[in-house]
């Protein structure tokens, strides 16, 4: 599974992050969890609005802060 957290490395997008370590954690999952700060990366993602969370190539949650419960629920399903 590989996890991006997309945003220009504000303090919401690296809450995203932090979220993200926690669900994995929470579930025992192992993924890789990349950040992309490129505005031009961005753009070929098709993020609008930071912070966003891609899994496996898909926009999961875009312009928000999700939570460990969102993450974990997005996480589960995708497995």
């Amino acid at each position: 599974m590989k996890i991006e957290v997309v945003g220009p490395g504000c303090p919401r997008c690296k809450a995203t992050e932090k979220n993200v370590n926690e669900a994995l954690k929470e579930l025992g999952i192992d993924a890789e969890v990349t950040h992309v700060h490129d505005m031009g990366e961005m753009a070929k993602r098709g993020v609008m609005f930071t912070p966003a969370l891609i899994v496996d190539g898909q926009i999961k949650t875009s312009g928000r802060i999700p939570t460990v419960a969102e993450i974990k629920n997005i996480l589960s399903s995708d497995k």
